[in-house]
């Protein structure tokens, strides 16, 4: 039996699917494979069921990243999933070189793949997600040479357009929250897993080609404007203690007050501003992760984390 379930989630991904499923029938290392498909009218299905190793999941309605692919990690029983975007193309080592980088540590929640820009691939896309005290999560490593990212390291979440879990922790931990939608969810859960101590990381190995926006459109977009600043506020809320927000509030000001600028300037101040709006309204509306005194030195060690990260990002 395969030990890994490779899950796509799919909206209207007519572009890319094939190349992604083509990849996957190339790996040194045998995986099952799921197609979740959010409702897709683009033709985009038909193509995953020419493919009879391929188990597509049929959902009535677009219910975004995180319900698509919470539907396939619940019907596998695989020891392992890896979560694939369907804008991707993987190189034949990737699900072999995640399976091996995850199974050599059993602390670990998740592995991020180094992910590479389809149109660029001599540029990093992804090489794990990292979070800071000014409340932003962003890429590592992100447009910079694939030459500076060849060893492996502890990151603080891992990108879920490309990157394996140790399933079993999801009962622990909690699944991908459905009110994200996408956006911010893959730091979410790797929050979570960071609080009761596991770890994520990032394996240079598990290669992967990444067009990017392959559903949204674009890196700046409307709809991921509005998603992202909205969930920003429910990352914090949901995942911090009371007293860690009042000691990170200054930062969050000042990070949300640049973020405000910057898109302001790109024109999507309206969206941003929206999402700030309804990113309240999440709180109000969403689940807090329950503070546990036994995790106190996990939480102290996230909050350095957060300076480090902090300092790391307005450096360079």
């Amino acid at each position: 039996m395969s030990e890994v379930t490779v899950i796509i989630p799919n909206y209207n991904g007519i572009k890319y699917i094939k190349d992604c499923l083509d990849s996957l029938a190339a790996q040194t290392m045998e995986a099952d494979i799921i197609v979740v498909d959010n409702a897709s009218e683009d033709g985009s299905r038909e193509v995953v069921r020419n493919y009879d190793n391929v188990r597509l999941i049929e959902l009535e309605q677009n219910f975004g990243f995180c319900r698509a692919v919470n539907e396939g990690i619940r019907v596998t029983k695989t020891k392992y999933v890896i979560l694939l975007n369907n804008d991707t193309k993987a190189e034949p080592e990737f699900v072999e070189e995640l399976y091996k980088a995850i199974d050599a540590h059993d602390d670990t929640f998740s592995v991020a793949a180094k992910m590479l820009q389809m149109n660029a691939p001599e540029k990093i896309d992804s090489a794990g997600d990292l979070y800071c005290a000014l409340g932003w999560a962003f890429s590592l490593g992100k447009d910079r040479s694939r030459a500076g990212y060849e060893k492996e390291s502890v990151i603080f979440s891992a990108c879920g357009g490309a990157a394996i879990y140790r399933r079993a922790l999801f009962e622990q931990i909690g699944y991908f929250d459905e009110l994200h939608f996408t956006y911010l969810e893959d730091v979410d859960v790797g929050y979570r897993a960071r609080i009761m101590g596991y770890v994520n990381r990032y394996t240079p190995k598990a290669v992967v080609y990444h067009a990017g926006s392959g559903t949204t459109g674009s890196r700046y977009n409307p709809f991921k404007v509005r998603l992202a600043s909205r969930n920003s506020w429910y990352v914090i809320y949901k995942n911090m203690p009371a007293l860690q927000i009042l000691l990170n509030l200054p930062f969050f000001i000042i990070g949300f007050g640049l973020k405000a600028v910057f898109f302001i300037l790109k024109g999507f101040g309206r969206e941003y501003l929206s999402g700030m709006k309804r990113g309240y309204l999440m709180c109000v509306a969403g689940r807090k992760y329950p503070y546990d005194r036994r995790f106190i030195k996990n939480y102290c060690r996230i909050q350095l984390e957060l300076w480090l990260n902090m300092l790391r990002r307005i450096t360079g």
